[in-house]
C-alpha cells in the first residue's frame, strides 16, 4: 500500500478522533455522548483494519469482531435503558 495513502488515512482518522473527543466532552445530552462512543468504536475498528491492511496480516480479525459486537451491544443497551423524558428535543448550542 502506498505510504501517501496510509498517511492521508491516518490524518483523516486523527481529525475524526479530535472532533469526536470535542463532541464527547461538549455533548449536552446523554445521547450525544452515546453516539460519540459508538463512533469512537467505529474509528478504532477502522484504524485496526488499516493497520492489518498495511502489515498484510489477519491477526486482528478476532479483535475487530469483538469491537463490532461491543459497539452494537453498547448502542442497543443505551437505546434500551435511556428514559425518553431525559432526551432534550430542543437544539442545544455547541
Amino acid at each position: 500500500m502506498s505510504p501517501v495513502v496510509v498517511t492521508i488515512c491516518l490524518v483523516l482518522l486523527s481529525v475524526a478522533i479530535v472532533s469526536l473527543v470535542v463532541r464527547m466532552t461538549v455533548g449536552p445530552t446523554v445521547l450525544d455522548r452515546a453516539v460519540s462512543f459508538d463512533v469512537l468504536v467505529s474509528i478504532t475498528i477502522i484504524g485496526l483494519a488499516l493497520e492489518a491492511a498495511v502489515n498484510r496480516h489477519t491477526d486482528t480479525i478476532p479483535v475487530l469482531l469483538v469491537l463490532t459486537l461491543l459497539g452494537f451491544v453498547g448502542s442497543v443497551s443505551i437505546a434500551r435503558f435511556i428514559n425518553p423524558r431525559d432526551v432534550d428535543d430542543e437544539e442545544a448550542p455547541l
